[in-house]
């Protein structure tokens, strides 16, 4: 990379010492990250202002600065001012890495919930169909068949450049990547196109971040903002916001509605889910209404890919979705209750969880729910998950989720505000000793739900993360009850 090109994708307000000498190396948004012959960006984040660390950068071997401000040195440094640094974060990350968006076809996913199952029915959809595909998310990250741990749902603009190369290098020809709220509001996807954009639903969820649910969806509207003329759009038309996503996209659009005559949901059943999407019948192992749009998205994507209608379907029949979403707890031992961990960690999530349980467990079937609240985010959906909870479920345990830096009784003390009536709510703050008294009090039949963590194997409290895994604990209770502890 030579400072022209640089100068070039930052379209600056002022250069000053382009005639900087030596090799430029590296690209870093942290100061720490500087090597010799670094490029540094300085980016106003939410918590850090990059500005503060323009001299350490240069200490460690900067020798390109890009900012916001109007900055003087005396050093062998290029300094580059530009209007908006976070805006160009992306399209340097993936120019250092040699463009490697423009090698792949990349889907992106965004939506409050279905991201990570959605997402996961595609990637595995490619790859039973013999396409070759990776996948960026909340759960995992896969190159082709190499799986890697994930720590956010959209990563940086230079980790996540760094990724697609990786892809790229090993032949990827597909990338399936969850698009989060956070990401896009901060330019974290700039860079590059999607060949095809999905929006699954919108509900209340990360308003401590936006503050409000327009500014919410203001930001994942921008995925559909920005798509070209020759990508799609593919849209839960039955979300009060599908129209909202798609007033200024200029991509062509596919629409999933059971709402109409051309898709429907045949069955629901503990056994799967049939539905017809555009004429062609899906069958699934997944279970719920939720996840047969989930599914019919999947569908509608890979379709938009140019896959054949028949040959997605054959490969839906046997995707099993995303860990940690809506996953039984299988034993070798039978007469136990039925428990199910789920990530449901908002009051939508958690209503459509129950709701599909209630709708295809058996009459004298008992239901029980485990869950919590992070802590150090919204704490206004606390009692909106109560009543959720509240709906649906016959008996309630109410115990930590991530607590973060948040007093865990407290976050329990907000949620159990949201009941009009205590009489079936128990509050456990311990979460192993709360799914362990759930499972050794259940009847054989019961069927309990363990939500808000999913996938997670850890929980963080005061700011640091311990192993724990709501699936472990669950087979280990699930284990001592069918020896005869209790």
């Amino acid at each position: 990379m030579d400072i022209q090109k640089i100068i070039e994708i930052c379209n600056p307000l002022h250069v000053s010492n382009k005639e900087v000498d030596g090799e430029l190396t590296t690209f870093a948004i942290d100061s720490r990250e500087v090597r010799e012959g670094s490029v540094f960006i300085a980016i106003r984040g939410t918590q850090v202002d990059g500005h503060m660390f323009l001299e350490d950068a240069m200490d460690r071997g900067a020798r390109v600065i890009i900012c916001e401000e109007s900055f003087y040195t005396d050093k062998d440094v290029c300094v580059i001012e530009v209007e908006n640094t976070q805006k160009l974060a992306g399209p340097l990350a993936q120019a250092f890495a040699g463009d490697p968006a423009e090698n792949m076809a990349i889907i992106g996913i965004t939506g409050t919930n279905g991201k990570t199952t959605t997402a996961t029915l595609v990637y595995q959809v490619l790859s039973t169909c013999g396409r070759k595909a990776s996948l960026l998310g909340t759960v995992h990250k896969r190159i082709l068949d190499e799986e890697l741990d994930s720590k956010l749902t959209t990563s940086d603009p230079i980790e996540l450049a760094a990724d697609m190369k990786k892809m790229a290098d090993a032949g990827s020809e597909y990338l399936v990547m969850e698009v989060s709220s956070h990401a896009l509001h901060q330019h974290r996807t700039d860079g590059f196109d999607f060949k095809v954009a999905a929006f699954t639903n919108l509900s209340q969820d990360h308003l401590d971040y936006h503050e409000t649910l327009e500014e919410y969806a203001s930001a994942k509207k921008l995925l559909f903002d920005g798509l070209p003329e020759s990508s799609s759009a593919v849209i839960n038309k039955d979300d009060p916001q599908a129209e909202f996503m798609l007033q200024e996209c200029k991509a062509k659009t596919a629409s999933l509605s059971f709402k109409n005559e051309s898709s429907h949901l045949l069955e629901n059943s503990p056994k799967g889910i049939s539905l017809v999407v555009e004429g062609q019948r899906i069958e699934s192992p997944l279970v719920g209404t939720f996840n047969a749009y989930n599914v019919g998205e999947a569908f509608l994507i890979c379709k938009e890919l140019g896959l054949n209608p028949q040959e997605i379907a054959d490969a839906l029949k046997e995707a099993k979705g995303a860990a940690g979403r809506m996953e039984t707890i299988q034993t070798d031992h039978e007469n136990l209750p039925v428990v199910i961990v789920d990530y449901a960690h908002t009051p939508d999530a958690l209503s459509n969880v129950l709701s599909t349980l209630v709708a295809v467990k058996e009459d004298d079937q008992h239901l029980t729910v485990v869950f919590g609240a992070g802590g150090d985010r919204d704490a206004g959906k606390r009692p909106k998950m109560a009543r959720a909870a509240a709906e649906f479920a016959d008996k309630i345990i109410v115990t930590s989720d991530n607590p973060r830096t948040e007093n865990p009784d407290l976050i329990i003390t907000d949620i159990l505000d949201g009941f009009e009536d205590l009489e079936n709510v128990k509050s456990i703050t311990d979460r192993k000793e709360a799914i362990e008294y759930a499972i050794s009090e259940a009847a054989s039949k019961e069927i309990i739900l363990i939500a808000g963590k999913g996938h997670e194997d850890y929980q963080e409290v005061n700011g640091k993360r311990h192993h724990f895994d709501d699936r472990e604990i669950a087979l280990d209770s699930l284990t001592q009850k069918a020896r005869g502890g209790n």
